[in-house]
């Protein structure tokens, strides 16, 4: 069973982390989209080659929106005591 949180939920903090992950998710994932589109378009690797592009980039895209979401959450924590 999971652990229930202690403390009072911080509103204010969620709130915060939701709008930078809103605003740094679109940030990245925009540069996924345009870097796999220049990349393929710069070689000539077709439309395949960039859809799978699209793809990596994509999932390093939500590899660091993770990362992103807990050092956020470590440093505005969800939870006050």
């Amino acid at each position: 069973m999971a652990k229930k949180p202690e403390g009072r939920f911080n509103s204010l903090n969620f709130f915060t982390i939701v709008c930078v992950m809103i605003l740094i998710g679109t940030e990245i994932f925009g540069i996924a989209f345009a870097g796999a589109w220049a990349i393929a378009g710069l070689f000539e690797l077709g439309l395949m080659v960039e859809y799978v592009l699209t793809g990596i980039f994509c999932l390093l895209g939500l590899w660091l929106m993770y990362k992103l979401w807990k050092s956020s959450v470590a440093v505005e924590p969800l939870y006050t005591k």
